[in-house]
Order: C-alpha cells, then sequence, then structure tokens
C-alpha cells in the first residue's frame, strides 16, 4: 500500500514549499501537517486535496497507482453510496439494489485486509447508515428485506470490527449490538453469533474476559444447529480466545481442539458464507499460538506464529505486523530479548502507514516488556 504522507511529503518538498508556506496556503496548522506526513495523524479526503489544490498536482500524483487501497477508500468515502444513488431515484427498492449492496459489502470486508480501522472507520459507517436508511424508509418485497437486513447486519459486524481496530470501542459495541437485530430479523441466526462472538473478542481485549468468554460461549450455543463447519470454528476461536485471556487453560484447550474439529469437517459440498473466507489453518495456528502466550507457553507458539507469518504477502501489513508483534511477544516472554527486539523493529516497520490503533497498541505493549 503507497505511504499517503510520505507523497505528501515528497509532492510538497518537490515544489519547494516549506511547511510553514505549506500551512498558509491551506489554512491547516503546522504542527498537524507534520503529523500528516509522518503518519501519526490519519489522512482525510480534504487533506489529500487541500495538498493537491495548494502545491497545483494531481490528484494521481498524491495518491500513486489507481488501485491503491487508501485510495480507493477515499474515493468512495467522497461518493455516493448506491443506497444513497437509489434512494434518490425512488423509494421503491428491488433486487438490484439488494445485490448493489452485498457486492459492496464483500469490496469493503477485502479492504479491510489491506487498510487499517482508522482509514477504513468513516467509509463502513458511511455506508452502514446508508443502508439503515433504506431498511427504514423504502419499501420492498418481503424476500428483499432479508437480503436488505443482512447486507446491514454484515456492515455493523464490518464496521464494528474496525471502528474496535480504530480504538472506538463504544461504537463499535453499539453498531455490534445493533447488527445482532438486523441479523435475526432477517433469519439468520448464523451472522447474529458472529456479531456477538465478534463483541466478545473486543470484550476479551479491552475488558472483563471472562464476560467475553461467556458471550462467546452463547453465540455458539445459540447458533448450534444453524452452523457451517467454517463457521463454527470461528465462533470457537474466539471462545478459546477469551478463555485464554481469563487464564483458563483446560477450557482454552478443549475450545482450540473443538476448532481444528469443526475446521476439519469443512467440505466443497457445503456452502459457506462469504464473511469468512479468511478463516483458514494458518490464521487457526495463529490464534492458538496467541493462546499459548496467554497461557505462559511461548516456546510452543513460536513455531506456529513464524509458519503463519512466512505465509502472508506483504500488503497485508497489518495482519504481518500484528502477528510479528506476537511473534516478538513469544521471544520476550521466552527470555529470548535480541530475537523479540528484531522481530519488533520489523513490525514497526511494516505498520508503517497503517492507522490502526490496535496495532499501536500491540506494539507498545511488547516495547513495555523489553528491558532497557
Amino acid at each position: 500500500m503507497t505511504d499517503l504522507g510520505a507523497n505528501l511529503r515528497a509532492a510538497r518538498e518537490a515544489t519547494g514549499v516549506s511547511l510553514s508556506a505549506m500551512a498558509a496556503r491551506t489554512h491547516y496548522s503546522k504542527p498537524l501537517l507534520g503529523l500528516l506526513e509522518t503518519g501519526r495523524r490519519a489522512i482525510k479526503p480534504e487533506h489529500v486535496t487541500a495538498y493537491a489544490h495548494a502545491l497545483n498536482v494531481s490528484l494521481d500524483t498524491l495518491y500513486g497507482p489507481p488501485d491503491d487501497p487508501l485510495r480507493v477508500a477515499h474515493e468512495w468515502l467522497v461518493a455516493d453510496t448506491p443506497a444513497e444513488a437509489h434512494s434518490a431515484a425512488g423509494r421503491r427498492v428491488g433486487a438490484t439494489l439488494a445485490a448493489k449492496l452485498e457486492g459492496r459489502v464483500i469490496e469493503l470486508r477485502h479492504l479491510d485486509d489491506v487498510i487499517g480501522g482508522r482509514d477504513l472507520f468513516p467509509l463502513v459507517r458511511k455506508e452502514l447508515t446508508s443502508a439503515q436508511n433504506v431498511v427504514n424508509e423504502a419499501s420492498y418485497t418481503e424476500r428483499t428485506g432479508r437480503r436488505l437486513l443482512t447486507v446491514v447486519g454484515e456492515l455493523a459486524q464490518l464496521a464494528g470490527w474496525v471502528a474496535s481496530d480504530a480504538g472506538h470501542y463504544t461504537e463499535a459495541q453499539r453498531v455490534y449490538l445493533s447488527g445482532v437485530s438486523a441479523a435475526s430479523d432477517a433469519g439468520d441466526p448464523g451472522l447474529a453469533g458472529q456479531l456477538l462472538s465478534s463483541l466478545s473478542y473486543q470484550i476479551a481485549n479491552v475488558g472483563n474476559p471472562a464476560d467475553a468468554a461467556l458471550l462467546a460461549r452463547s453465540a455458539v450455543k445459540g447458533t448450534a444447529s444453524h452452523t457451517t463447519p467454517v463457521v463454527r470454528a470461528l465462533l470457537l476461536e474466539r471462545v478459546a480466545w477469551a478463555n485464554a485471556r481469563a487464564r483458563q487453560r483446560e477450557a482454552t484447550q478443549r475450545a482450540l481442539d473443538a476448532v481444528d474439529d469443526a475446521y476439519e469437517q469443512r467440505s466443497t459440498s457445503v456452502e459457506e458464507p462469504e464473511w469468512v473466507y479468511w478463516l483458514n489453518r494458518k490464521e487457526i495456528d495463529v490464534m492458538a499460538g496467541r493462546c499459548l502466550i496467554e497461557l505462559g507457553d511461548p516456546l510452543t507458539a513460536e513455531p506456529l506464529l513464524s509458519g503463519a507469518i512466512a505465509a502472508y504477502s506483504p500488503e497485508h501489513a497489518r495482519e504481518v505486523a500484528l502477528y510479528q508483534t506476537w511473534l516478538a511477544e513469544s521471544y520476550a516472554r521466552a527470555g529470548v530479548f535480541d530475537a523479540a527486539r528484531t522481530t519488533i523493529d520489523r513490525a514497526r516497520k511494516a505498520a508503517r502507514g497503517v492507522n490502526s490503533t490496535r496495532l499501536d497498541l500491540r506494539i507498545g505493549t511488547v516495547e513495555n516488556l523489553l528491558p532497557a
């Protein structure tokens, strides 16, 4: 992904404009511009537009390649959503809009692979609000209504996920719970379980792990007869993580064993929802490794994490950096501090330009484990 802050700085320096002069031209403060150019503040579309006007350069010059994920996200943010366009055209909606919104959710979900939450959350929130407005204000058939409610539920899950990645925990909880209601109305218990287990994951990280474990188990039990194998594996992963955070060793191991059992039951004859496209063997190994670190077994965790990291491509910068923080923590807790420092340095480098509060906090957590 293009380092947009570096592009802004390079364009400014290429035209011989000082930071002070740029502040005067754009009416943004000099400290803010410095933060934008060094990647320490999330860059919004209006910032890029201001640079383009002030420097008399094209947006292409600043954004870089046309298919850069951050550029795509910014262009979407300033354009009308499909729901807004249809709303302007009339009040009756049908399968055409439902299909467009379903495709839009998939595109947004895959953008989350390569864009940090602080950049992606405004876009997903906009899409969610537009879809909710259609559900509340338009007219449609019962079948179309179920499709639209499913879209709202999936957007709510994605909005909650990226809000949490951006550090907006209260907002994440609110949209997760609104999504549960939409998924239930759509008759999709698997999606409702996904939303509840996603919330349990946040609570395990920033709240009470015992509460998270109860919520995660409830999601599994409530969807027991309605889930496909990979969905069940995902929900059980959240149970394992909450138990690991609560330092419940036996419960964690039982859940991890159940994850393996569920995943092995997957079949090409069973259609999985698109939202579990990312769950594979290496992701399961990462979760197992993370749980082992929480339970005080970093040496067993190390090969699981190393193997998964090696399988990732560089454009998945946030995931690579996040998993490197766990690998660094495994080294640190095993007392192998040189390897821990080397690995966290790699994570910091991979994280450059990725606007993820979750990642920033993880890097800080591991750095605090290292001796001065």
